[in-house]
C-alpha cells in the first residue's frame, strides 16, 4: 500500500477559503467653511440679516437703530432671562417658570413698597424671593429627582397664583419718579435694559465658554452619567443654575416695573413661549449638551425684528402667537437636523 504523498494532502485550515478583508477608506473631513455653515449660530445669523431686510423693505423706521434699540425693550427682559435659560438647557434640564417668579418677586417688591419698605429694602425682597424660588425648584429637580420639566410646570401655576394672592386683581403702582421708566433712561442712543442685556451676554458667554465650570456644564449635559463618574458635582452645579434662574428672573421683573410703572399679578403672563422660543432660536439643543450664549444673542435680535415687524404690519396678536408656536417648533426641528448632519 502507498503511502500518501505528505504535499497532496490540505489541512482542514489550509482547505478553508481565505476570508476578503475589506477596507474602507475613512471620510475625508469636511472643509472648515462647511462645518462652519452648519452650526446653528450661523443660521440664526443669516436668519437675522433676511428678516431685517424683509422688514427694513416693509417699514423704512427699521432701517433706524433708534427704533430697533426701542422696541427691544418691550422684549430684552425675557431675553435675559434666556441666557440663564440657556445654560441650564444645555445642563440637560429645564425651567419654565421664570416668568411666574418675575410676577411673584415684583408684586413682593410692590407690596412690600405699599407696606411701607423704601425702594431698596422692597427690591431685597423681590431678588430674596427669586433666589428662595430658584432654590425650590432646585430642591426638588437635585434632590428628590423629579423631572424638571413636571417641577417648573407646577411651580410656574404656583408662582403664579401666589402672586394673584399676594396682589389680587389690582395694580400696584406709585413708585417714585427715579424708579420708574428705565426704557426710557439712554447711553447715548441704546437704552439702559439694552446695555444690561449686552453685558450679560459677554459675563455668560465667557463663563460659558472659558470656566471650568462652563464645560463641565457642557459635560452634564452630554452624559451625566459620565459625568458623574468624572468627580464632577452634578446636583450642586444644577442647583446653582436653578437658583440663578430664580435670582435672574426677580431682576427682569423689577426692570419690568420699572418700564410699567406698576406691577399686577399677570405680569410677564405668555414670557415662557418667548424665552424658550429666544433659546431654540439660538439653536440650543433641546436634550442638553450643545448650545451658546452667542446664538442666545442672536435670536433675541431675530424675535424682536419678527415680532416687531408683525406688529408695524397690523397683524392680530392671535396670528402672532400662532406664528411664534410655528416658529419653535420650526427651530426644534431645525437644531436637531443641524446636530444630526454635524455627527455624520
Amino acid at each position: 500500500m502507498n503511502s500518501p504523498d505528505m504535499n497532496t494532502i490540505k489541512s482542514p485550515v489550509s482547505a478553508a477559503p481565505t476570508p476578503r478583508v475589506i477596507v474602507r477608506e475613512a471620510a475625508a473631513p469636511r472643509p472648515r467653511w462647511q462645518v462652519w455653515l452648519i452650526r446653528p449660530e450661523v443660521v440664526t445669523l443669516v436668519l437675522l440679516v433676511v428678516a431685517s431686510i424683509v422688514a427694513t423693505r416693509l417699514s423704512p423706521f427699521f432701517a433706524d437703530l433708534g427704533f430697533i434699540l426701542e422696541s427691544s425693550t418691550y422684549y430684552i427682559e425675557f431675553a435675559i432671562v434666556a441666557l440663564v435659560l440657556t445654560i441650564v438647557i444645555i445642563s440637560g434640564e429645564i425651567d419654565l417658570s421664570p416668568a411666574a417668579q418675575m410676577a411673584l418677586s415684583a408684586c413682593l417688591f410692590g407690596t412690600a413698597f405699599k407696606a411701607g419698605a423704601p425702594i431698596p429694602v422692597a427690591m431685597g425682597v423681590s431678588l430674596l424671593s427669586g433666589l428662595v424660588m430658584g432654590a425650590f425648584n432646585g430642591v426638588l429637580v437635585t434632590v428628590l429627582r423629579l423631572p424638571s420639566i413636571i417641577v417648573t410646570i407646577g411651580t410656574l401655576i404656583l408662582y403664579r397664583g401666589l402672586a394673584q394672592v399676594l396682589a389680587g386683581d389690582k395694580s400696584i403702582s406709585g413708585f417714585p419718579g427715579w424708579f420708574v421708566g428705565i426704557d426710557y433712561r439712554m447711553v447715548g442712543i441704546v437704552p439702559v435694559p439694552v446695555l444690561v442685556f449686552i453685558a450679560a451676554s459677554i459675563l455668560l458667554g465667557l463663563f460659558l465658554g472659558i470656566t471650568i465650570y462652563g464645560r463641565q456644564i457642557y459635560q452634564i449635559g452630554t452624559s451625566e452619567i459620565a459625568a458623574i463618574h468624572a468627580g464632577i458635582r452634578v446636583r450642586r452645579i444644577k442647583m446653582g443654575l436653578f437658583i440663578a434662574s430664580g435670582l435672574t428672573s426677580s431682576i427682569a421683573g423689577l426692570m419690568v416695573a420699572s418700564r410699567l410703572g406698576s406691577v399686577r399679578y399677570d405680569l410677564a403672563t405668555g414670557g415662557e413661549l418667548t424665552m424658550v422660543l429666544i433659546v431654540m432660536l439660538g439653536g440650543t439643543y433641546i436634550f442638553g449638551g450643545r448650545g451658546s450664549i452667542l446664538g442666545t444673542f442672536l435670536a433675541a435680535w431675530l424675535l424682536v425684528i419678527i415680532a416687531t415687524g408683525m406688529t408695524v404690519a397690523n397683524i392680530a396678536i392671535n396670528a402672532q402667537l400662532t406664528v411664534m408656536g410655528l416658529l419653535l417648533i420650526v427651530s426644534i426641528i431645525a437644531t436637531n437636523a443641524i446636530y444630526a448632519r454635524s455627527q455624520r
